[in-house]
């Protein structure tokens, strides 16, 4: 099912399959917009929770957009503060007409529902704007499940009536773009049900969400495999919160087009890079006289002159720039590897790109010099 594709925005083309860097408070962790730019990456995301606390919308608003605020000028998502439904569970309370939040900075109240989302979404001008969920936890009830996707069904519908009354638009005049979410937990049924439903709805693109929520490998991809057939063929799908390289390659070959994870930064933070012959930790004592680059195929032209070594004795010694090397790396990974799954597609040849990935990166488990 892997598919090229290309989704005009209006700050700009995307080429897909697609990886998103994560920008949940405006900016992407310990990396300029010019960097990010220079890297190649297309789009964006950002949260629409965490900017809707602060900065505030007031703020964004005096600004024009978050693009104009953040200096960012391709193309941006937003979440819609749905994975915050599940994420702060012990700080907010759900409610038909939405959730009542209890702030995670200083306990303040805040209420985000269907309506509130969107109108959110439309001051931070984003090119896409995601519809306001209820994501569920893992392991969930197929009767919890159930009664949570046709809460989000019924939020769907409230935010497709208040685009078709406002028609949001981004701060080039173009209209803004909405994103359904398919839930369902890991019943087939109940995914094909959110897809049908979400499907009959007419949104610019559909994600499938829900996943990466703790549940194993498997049950992830039956959570794909169970929603994207039922999703219209020419419209963006977008696995959220995903993932792994070996993860996005499974993702593309099963249909979907555009991923976002925090893991290039997150693991970046703690010492990991990823590399063609799996991720290494760069603290390991093993590296401290390496004189090779993080990787000598797929290097960020920043990071390609600095020795393992030296970035090891960096992370040693609390220096920032070690931390900002590896998260230029590991973007770059990611980006280096979605590219070449486009050029394989393009080819013909993404079976065996794919194949080739595999087989590289899982040969070498992780040494516990690494560790």
């Amino acid at each position: 099912m892997a598919r090229r594709g290309r989704l005009t925005l209006p700050h700009g083309v995307v080429e897909t399959p697609a990886f998103m860097p994560v920008g949940t408070q405006g900016t992407v962790k310990a990396v300029s917009p010019a960097e990010l730019d220079q890297i190649g990456a297309q789009i964006i995301l950002g949260n629409t929770y965490h900017l809707n606390l602060r900065p505030g919308l007031e703020v964004i608003r005096s600004f024009g957009s978050l693009h104009q605020f953040s200096r960012w000028h391709r193309p941006i998502l937003t979440d819609s503060g749905g994975y915050q439904v599940f994420s702060l569970a012990k700080l907010r309370k759900v409610k038909e007409e939405g959730v009542h939040f209890q702030s995670h900075l200083d306990g303040s109240k805040c209420f985000i529902g269907p309506e509130t989302s969107m109108e959110i979404q439309a001051v931070l001008g984003s090119d896409i704007a995601m519809l306001f969920d209820e994501c569920p936890p893992w392991p969930c009830g197929e009767r919890e499940a159930g009664e949570s996707l046709d809460l989000t069904l019924r939020w769907a519908l409230r935010c497709k009536e208040w685009i078709t009354r406002n028609q949001p638009k981004t701060d080039t005049g173009a209209r803004q773009y909405h994103f359904g979410i398919v839930q369902g937990s890991g019943y087939a049924a109940l995914r094909e049900k959110a897809a049908k439903a979400l499907a009959a709805m007419d949104f610019d693109g559909y994600a499938v969400g829900g996943v990466s929520v703790g549940e194993p490998e498997e049950e992830m991809m039956c959570a794909v495999e169970s929603s994207t057939p039922h999703l219209p063929a020419g419209k963006p799908r977008y696995a959220m919160g995903l993932g792994t390289p070996p993860q996005i390659l499974e993702m593309i070959a099963r249909g979907i087009d555009m991923f976002d994870c925090v893991l290039p930064t997150r693991l970046a933070r703690h010492g990991t890079a990823f590399t063609m012959d799996g991720p290494v930790h760069i603290k390991g004592k093993r590296f401290e006289f390496d004189h090779g680059p993080l990787d000598a195929e797929c290097s960020h032209p920043l990071t390609a002159d600095f020795s393992r070594a030296y970035i090891r004795h960096l992370f040693r010694s609390g220096e920032i720039l070690g931390l900002r090397l590896i998260c230029l790396h590991n973007l770059h990974f990611y980006q280096s590897l979605v590219r070449g799954a486009r050029a394989a597609l393009e080819a013909g040849t993404f079976a065996a790109y794919r194949a080739a990935f595999l087989s590289r990166y899982q040969a070498r488990s992780p040494a516990p010099t690494d560790l």
